[in-house]
């Protein structure tokens, strides 16, 4: 049997390790390769785009795929999208893996916004000095706020177009809370923005700007397509995958 993982989260290398080596199961981990140095699971990886939905069709069909587990980041709308069609057309099962969703705690200041240009609306209002943590791949919606100073945190350097007063801080989670506290005083940030990614490894954010009394401007993550089933944890994942093994049609049966 043959799974696609669509990874790239910490779900998914986990997902990866409770798999390898299962006798009978072939697993190809594959990463979109927006990051210069990804944590790589364990098993076969490939990197790259597949050339939108026709050609994920080919993948799983030239490569005698049997089911597609999507795990990639709660915002990777487009890759969903296309690995929803794919199996819809190749007839393959195909599970979502999500983590889930932070959930709001008393005394948080959140203002939830459906999109980055909402969030770039909300912010003149709210602060001056912006902690921006939704990745590099989203700037430009920030690009027109000329009065606002921006603390971009990213795993790579961003590109243009952003905003013209930044600060990049270049590194990758998990961030404890203490980190997050001494980030914020130091910077003297007034505002948060944030994608709700869910997961422990940049919550610490959430509490600190809790205890320091500051808004947060919270992304809401699309929902996963219409019709694939969900689960919130890899074991649960790795169930999935194994039940369908255990299924799977046998050398001369």
């Amino acid at each position: 049997m043959h799974v696609l993982l669509l990874g790239g989260t910490a779900e998914a290398r986990r997902l990866a390790g409770l798999l390898h080596g299962t006798p009978g199961l072939e697993l190809t981990n594959s990463l979109a390769g927006r990051v210069t140095s990804p944590r790589l699971p364990p098993g076969e990886i490939r990197v790259g785009g597949f050339g939108g939905v026709e050609g994920l069709i080919a993948w799983l069909r030239d490569h005698r795929a049997d089911a597609v587990v999507d795990a990639t980041h709660p915002f990777a709308t487009t890759m969903s999208s296309h690995a929803a069609q794919a199996a819809a057309a190749t007839h393959l099962p195909l599970l979502a893996l999500r983590r889930p969703g932070w959930v709001r705690a008393e005394g948080d200041q959140w203002h939830e916004v459906a999109s980055l240009d909402e969030a770039a609306r909300e912010l003149p209002a709210l602060g001056r000095r912006v902690f921006l943590t939704t990745g590099r791949m989203g700037l430009a919606a920030f690009a027109g706020l000329d009065d606002l100073w921006f603390l971009v945190r990213s795993v790579d350097a961003p590109g243009p177009p952003h905003p013209p007063r930044m600060e990049v801080l270049l590194d990758r989670g998990p961030f404890t809370l203490d980190g997050e506290r001494a980030l914020l005083r130091r910077h003297r940030i007034d505002v948060v923005v944030t994608k709700d990614s869910g997961g422990a490894a940049t919550a610490p954010k959430l509490t600190a700007a809790r205890e320091a009394g500051l808004p947060v401007v919270v992304v809401r993550r699309p929902p996963v397509p219409e019709g694939v089933p969900v689960v919130t944890d890899p074991d649960r994942a790795a169930r999935w995958v194994r039940d369908r093994l255990a299924r799977a049609p046998r050398p001369g049966r």
